[in-house]
C-alpha cells in the first residue's frame, strides 16, 4: 500500500496518507436506464446537467420512485457525472427523497466524510483516473459504473483532518458562489436600469430619474458632436510575441495581448498620430460591436479600424457614453450581417441625451455599477484560484 504525505496541511497532523480504491471507500450505484414519465410535482428527478446545484424543475410520482429506487441519494452521499461530463461531484444535502438518471452514479460513503472525499476526487490525480477509464471514443463520452471503483485515491484516515478539509473547501465554494451571484445580481440590475434611465423609441424622456431633472432629453447624432478617432495602422512584421508595449487587437481587446511592439515606435506614433486621452472610451467596431474599454492612460496601442473612439467636446460625459454604446442601435448595421460598425455608420446613429449635469449622474451611477461587477468578478477569480491551489496542494 502506498502512502504519502501532502504538501500542506492544516497545523497537528504527519500521518501518512494511504492509497486505496475507491470502491473500498463507498458504495456505487446507478440510476433509472430509461427517462421517466415526467409530473408537475412530486419526486425532484435529477440529471447530468443538474449537477451544479442538484437542483431540478422535473419530478416523478412517488409510486414510480417507490418502484424503481432501491436506493437512492440520501443526505451525505456523493452524486457524480459519468456521461458527457465525467467526474464533477456534489454532496447531497436535502433530507428530501430525490431521483436520478443513469448518468449519474450515486456514491454512498462508508466512514469517510463526504465533503473530504468529493474535493479529493476534483484533484488532478484522480481526475486522470477517471480518463484513462473513460470510453472516449462513445458518444456521447461516458465511463461505466463498474470502472469507477476501480480507481485509485489517497486519503487520510484521521477523521478530524478529513472534516477540516472538507469544511475548508466546502467554505470556499460559498465564498465563490457568493460573489457570483453578487455579480450576476448587479449585472441584471444595471440590465434593467438601461432599459429604465434611458427613453424608449419615441419618447423624450426615461422612466426613471434623478431627482431634480425634468426638461426633455434631445435627439443627436454623433456626428453633431465629435468625430471618430483611431490609433495609426500598425503592421504585422512591426509586431512580436514580446516586447515593450502591448499591441491590443479586435481579438485581445479587454483582455491579455499576443502581440508588442517597440517602445521607439510607440512614443514615435502617440507623437505624431491620433492617441486616447485619458478618460476616452474605446469601442470594438467589429466582430462583437460596442466592447468598451475606459483608457486609463497606460502605454498601449490599439488596431486601427477596429478598435476606435468619439473624440468630442465637453458637450458630452464619458461614462455617460459608455452607457449609449451599450443600448445604442447601430446605424446602417442593425438586422445586417455585417460585423463592422464603419466611421460613417458610427456618425450617422442617433441616440437621446440630456444636459452636461445629468449625464455626470448617469455615468457616475452606471461607473459604479460597473466597479461593483467587477470587484464581484476579481474575488471570485481570486478565489477560484486559491481553491486549485489548495486542491494540487492539500491533497496528493
Amino acid at each position: 500500500m502506498k502512502m504519502q504525505k501532502p504538501k500542506v496541511r492544516f497545523k497537528g497532523f504527519t500521518d501518512d496518507w494511504e492509497q486505496r480504491k475507491l470502491e473500498e471507500l463507498v458504495g456505487i450505484y446507478d440510476g433509472v436506464h430509461q427517462t421517466p414519465d415526467y409530473q408537475d410535482s412530486g419526486i425532484m428527478f435529477l440529471s447530468v446537467e443538474n449537477i451544479a446545484t442538484l437542483k431540478s424543475e422535473k419530478y416523478i410520482s412517488e409510486e414510480a420512485f417507490e418502484r424503481d429506487y432501491k436506493v437512492y441519494p440520501e443526505k451525505g452521499d456523493i452524486l457524480m457525472t459519468r456521461i458527457g461530463d465525467v467526474g464533477t461531484t456534489n454532496v447531497v444535502e436535502t433530507a428530501e427523497k430525490v431521483a436520478f438518471y443513469v448518468s449519474l452514479a450515486l456514491l454512498k460513503p462508508n466512514e469517510i466524510d463526504s465533503y473530504f472525499l468529493s474535493y479529493a476526487m476534483k484533484t488532478n490525480a484522480f481526475q486522470k483516473g477517471l480518463r484513462e477509464r473513460t470510453l472516449v471514443t462513445a458518444i456521447p463520452q461516458k465511463i461505466n459504473k463498474d470502472e469507477i471503483g476501480k480507481i485509485d485515491i489517497f486519503i487520510t484516515n484521521n477523521d478530524e483532518e478529513q472534516k477540516k478539509i472538507g469544511a475548508y473547501f466546502s467554505n470556499l465554494d460559498h465564498l465563490i458562489t457568493f460573489h457570483q451571484r453578487k455579480c450576476e445580481q448587479t449585472k441584471k440590475l444595471k440590465k434593467y436600469m438601461l432599459q429604465k434611465m434611458f427613453p424608449k423609441e419615441g419618447q423624450t424622456v426615461p422612466e426613471v430619474r434623478f431627482e431634480g431633472f425634468t426638461d426633455a432629453w434631445e435627439k443627436r447624432k454623433f456626428g453633431d458632436l465629435g468625430s471618430v478617432s483611431m490609433c495609426r495602422r500598425i503592421f504585422k512584421e512591426q509586431t512580436a510575441t514580446e516586447g515593450d508595449i502591448p499591441f491590443y487587437k479586435i481579438g485581445t481587446f479587454g483582455g491579455e495581448p499576443d502581440a508588442f511592439i517597440s517602445r521607439a515606435l510607440f512614443e514615435e506614433y502617440k507623437e505624431k498620430y491620433q492617441y486616447p486621452e485619458v478618460g476616452d472610451m474605446l469601442i470594438s467596431a467589429s466582430g462583437t460591436i460596442g466592447r468598451t474599454v475606459e483608457y486609463a492612460g497606460e502605454d498601449a496601442y490599439f488596431q486601427d479600424s477596429n478598435i476606435v473612439w468619439f473624440k468630442h467636446d465637453d458637450r458630452v460625459d464619458n461614462s455617460f457614453l459608455k452607457c449609449i454604446y451599450s443600448s445604442v442601435k447601430w446605424s446602417g448595421i442593425e438586422g445586417s450581417t455585417i460585423k463592422r460598425l464603419y466611421n460613417d455608420n458610427f456618425l450617422k446613429t442617433e441616440y437621446s441625451m440630456p444636459n452636461a449635469e445629468e449625464q455626470k449622474k448617469i455615468g457616475e451611477y452606471f461607473k459604479n455599477l460597473d466597479h461593483l461587477i467587477t470587484l464581484h468578478q476579481r474575488k471570485c477569480d481570486e478565489l477560484q484560484n486559491i481553491k486549485k491551489f489548495m486542491l494540487q496542494n492539500m491533497f496528493i
